[in-house]
């Protein structure tokens, strides 16, 4: 096996955390789990499973992962969410790498997302392709507080992470007014003004765009779900950033900037 560290930052996930921990365990020799004071078993459990728990209030998406990963042992991480898990072609993949022989720091995979038991594959929902196992040494995520990518040149590889996205529409609707708050914050840091114009075209073109530019016309009442689901959030995240400003929220408030990383 090669030696890779697998990373989990986690919130309240008790119900997702064995099977993640467990599914990493097929490629990685340990596993780190990056908890933000969870009010349930989260860290109970992943202790229990023999993963090494960390406490951290969410410092945003990135700087969150990447702390993460600064407790690794091993320069190569594999960046796991909770609510994904490998899949068997995936696991074959890392397993027969020769990672330090590569030419690559970094592959990216196709994820499957799922609502419930349903696989969303409408408009661009799927391959969706995410960059998941890096060498820390030479590339990492950015630091931006939402939606963070690994920023490399990654090989893409045609196998498969499991994204359990939404536990049902009622779920799904929930994760966006999270989710557009935590984009607003970022927007606000980022220093973008408000506008009352901007939550309605912004939200209309992502609308077009996955319908039209998507092809989810075409792929029935899951591409209408997509294309109605992003507009939504689209119109949420601007909608807040406004109400941030009108709010006179301070922008340096929004994430913790302290950093508490004991064991």
């Amino acid at each position: 096996m090669n030696k890779i560290s697998g990373t989990i930052i986690t919130l309240n996930t008790e119900k997702l955390i064995t099977d993640c921990i467990v599914s990493l365990k097929k490629v990685c020799d340990e596993i780190i789990v990056l908890d933000s004071l969870s009010t349930d078993k989260t860290a109970q459990i992943a202790k229990e499973l023999g993963a090494k728990v960390y406490f951290q209030d969410f410092l945003g998406d990135g700087p969150q992962k990447k702390l993460a990963a600064s407790y690794a042992s091993n320069d190569w991480v594999f960046s796991l969410d909770a609510d994904e898990r490998l899949e068997d072609d995936l696991i074959e993949f890392v397993n027969s790498l020769k990672l330090d022989s590569g030419n690559y720091n970094a592959y990216s995979f196709r994820r499957r997302n799922f609502c419930g038991k349903k696989w969303i594959k409408a408009a661009s929902f799927y391959p969706d392709r995410v960059t998941r196992l890096y060498n820390k040494s030479q590339v990492n995520y950015t630091m931006s507080t939402s939606h963070a990518y690994v920023d490399s040149s990654a090989k893409n590889i045609d196998c498969h992470l499991l994204h359990y996205t939404y536990s049902s529409y009622t779920d799904w609707i929930n994760k966006i007014n999270f989710y557009s708050l935590e984009s607003a914050k970022t927007m606000h840091i980022a220093g973008i003004k408000r506008s009352n114009i901007r939550p309605i075209t912004h939200s209309l073109f992502s609308f077009f765009k996955k319908m039209f530019f998507k092809g989810g016309i075409f792929q029935g009442i899951d591409g209408f779900t997509v294309a109605l689901t992003t507009m939504f959030n689209t119109y949420m995240k601007y909608i807040k950033l406004n109400e941030l400003y009108d709010n006179k929220e301070d922008p340096s408030k929004h994430f913790p900037v302290k950093k508490s990383d004991n064991e």
